[in-house]
């Protein structure tokens, strides 16, 4: 089991790399979680940002792009660093052009992500899995920290685990939003390989302690 503390309890970039700095022997990615204020309400840093972090620290940076035009950012973020880039299924209109951006984020030597919300099925993303490195399932409304994990997401995980077995696909199964201990042992029994934990980790006095509880 992978865990990747996520930065979005965290509006600073300077609070960022020090928590990176203090995480990095025991988490086995940082979760940048960019927001463009307009695919979710909230806004957070972008390009730059992670650009930063990568120049400052030598975590493993897991690029989520919450944001409304994935396409036109993409080449930055990958010069800023990323080592996972995930786009949401959900910001394009065009499906073609989904799946050349992940064709060119495989093409850069990172780990291509496709992201799903809550409510959309994964029957949806069936012709884009092959295309995929990580299928990144959102837990909890994209955008806001500290909300409670959504149940439904178990069945999504074990549905995913099992395409994965039936066709043979090649894919990591991630799940971000609302994760504890109780929910990290469930996931991982339906087929999670990596979760991601904001507030959990981020607000525990012992942060350490906390990522290995959820391995």
């Amino acid at each position: 089991m992978m865990i990747a503390p996520s930065t979005d309890p965290i509006r600073s970039i300077h609070e960022i790399i020090e928590y990176a700095e203090n995480i990095k022997h025991d988490a086995d990615f940082l979760h940048c979680d960019i927001m463009d204020g307009r695919f979710v309400e909230n806004k957070t840093y972008s390009y730059v940002g992670v650009a930063s972090i990568n120049e400052k620290t030598l975590i493993a940076l897991d690029v989520h792009l919450m944001v409304s035009e994935p396409s036109k950012d993409i080449d930055k973020y990958l010069q800023a660093g990323a080592n996972i880039l995930t786009v949401h299924y959900e910001a394009y209109v065009d499906k073609k052009k989904l799946i050349k951006d992940l064709k060119k984020i495989r093409q850069s030597h990172t780990l291509s992500g496709l992201s799903i919300k809550p409510q959309t099925p994964v029957s949806e993303i069936l012709p884009y899995l092959s295309y995929t490195d990580v299928v990144l399932v959102m837990s909890v409304e994209p955008g806001k920290s500290g909300q409670k994990f959504l149940d439904e997401t178990y069945q999504k995980v074990a549905q995913l685990n099992k395409i994965r077995s039936d066709y043979n696909v090649n894919f990591k199964i991630e799940v971000d939003g609302g994760i504890n201990p109780l929910v990290s042992e469930k996931l991982k029994q339906c087929g999670a390989d990596i979760l991601v934990s904001g507030s959990y980790v981020y607000s525990s006095e012992d942060k350490i302690t906390a990522i290995s509880s959820l391995r």
